[in-house]
């Protein structure tokens, strides 16, 4: 088979679930691409909405250079560890948007990289809402409270036909809490509210297609509307 051939099947296969196709019985809800990307209130300056801080907050929410994703055969703990670089930021330190994108990015799979990117910006401030937050000195982070292969995700790959879906392809829909903290006229204060989102990764410790890694990510859901 010629290998550039399967790579288009493949990516056309994707576009098609992005576009909304009903596919895999799963109507008007789609598998990993289905949504145009993740829609967010990303972009909102206003950086808490509840008073004195209770929760504390990471040890890793320090501002500097956010680490690569770990390498890992689990997948399970492969799509918290994408959860959590999706919500962790700090606008006190020298990282941007972008740094803390680039580590997902250095572990997607290489077919749906540039999709992933835009899916990515939908989690993430863009640069004038990160410079207005920045003036509050705002950090995030998430709790992670369930990860879950959807029944959806099950169905989806129940119904496919052989060399539809990548190698190893699953699907983890996460549950938790994002945190906020910051600072108001030099009061300290904090916001929190519960999010769930949908991570499609592939796991495959021999896929010698992969750049580096047992684990690669292929798209996120949009955020709040995962699969179930």
């Amino acid at each position: 088979m010629d290998p550039a051939a399967d790579r288009r099947r493949r990516r056309l296969l994707i576009a098609v679930i992005a576009g909304g196709v009903a596919l895999f019985l799963l109507v008007g809800v789609g598998v990993y691409g289905l949504l145009r990307g993740p829609g967010s209130d990303a972009d909102t300056p206003d950086p808490v909405t509840s008073t004195a801080p209770g929760t504390p907050t990471p040890s890793n929410g320090t501002g500097s250079k956010p680490e690569p994703l770990p390498v890992s055969t689990d997948p399970e703990a492969f799509a918290q560890s994408i959860a959590t670089a999706l919500f962790t930021w700090n606008t006190t330190g020298s990282a941007g948007p972008a740094d803390y994108a680039q580590p997902i990015l250095d572990a997607a799979d290489e077919a749906e990289a540039d999709l992933l990117a835009s899916d990515i910006r939908g989690y993430l401030p863009s640069p004038p809402a990160w410079a207005q937050l920045r003036q509050y000195q705002t950090r995030q982070w998430l709790t992670i409270d369930t990860a879950a292969v959807p029944e959806a995700w099950e169905t989806a790959v129940e119904q496919a036909a052989p060399g539809q879906l990548p190698k190893g392809a699953t699907a983890y829909t996460i549950t938790g809490v994002r945190h906020r903290t910051g600072t108001w006229d030099t009061d300290p204060v904090e916001s929190s509210g519960p999010v769930s989102f949908t991570v499609f990764i592939a796991c495959s410790p021999v896929a010698p297609e992969f750049r580096a890694g047992p684990c690669r990510v292929l798209r996120l859901s949009q955020l709040d509307n995962p699969l179930h």
